[in-house]
């Protein structure tokens, strides 16, 4: 009796292990990343992120300080550094950066304490881990199906 007992139990075993392979087979892969948006808001200072139009993440940000303005409006990313430095102000190092209107980008710093506050010359200011994850998305999408918002 025990060796009919093993028996079926191996059988059940396989009939699930064949089960399980079959449903992985056709499981759908990982999501494919096909959208990026980043929306900023000056007065909360804070970017929130959706990925394929889900919200993902919130990041705290530092946009222009007083007597530099950051853009309003929305844009596609023109360009995309892993590292740069501002021409404009003393080869300041803009690491990861995304770069959507003119000079202006969405970039890292090292002036975390700042975040959550006013305090560039424009640019959209991130943690140095947050800009390097919205860099990779911004990568992993294209710059023509990323968009950044930024408002008021």
């Amino acid at each position: 009796m025990a060796f009919t007992l093993s028996t079926r139990f191996i059988r059940i075993a396989a009939a699930v292990a064949l089960a399980f392979t079959a449903f992985a087979a056709h499981a759908p892969a990982e999501a494919k990343i096909r959208k990026v948006s980043a929306k900023v808001d000056i007065s909360e200072q804070r970017m929130k992120v959706y990925v394929n139009g889900i919200h993902k993440k919130t990041f705290k940000v530092s946009t222009g300080r007083r007597g530099y303005i950051t853009p309003t409006g929305s844009w596609k990313p023109t360009r995309m550094h892993k590292m740069w430095h501002s021409r404009k102000y003393n080869m300041a190092p803009m690491p990861h950066s995304v770069f959507f209107y003119r000079g202006y980008a969405v970039h890292a710093t090292d002036a975390i304490n700042r975040l959550g506050r006013p305090a560039s010359h424009g640019c959209i200011r991130l943690h140095p881990k947050h800009a390097r994850q919205f860099f990779n998305l911004v990568l992993a999408a294209g710059r023509a199906n990323t968009s950044i918002t930024i408002q008021k």
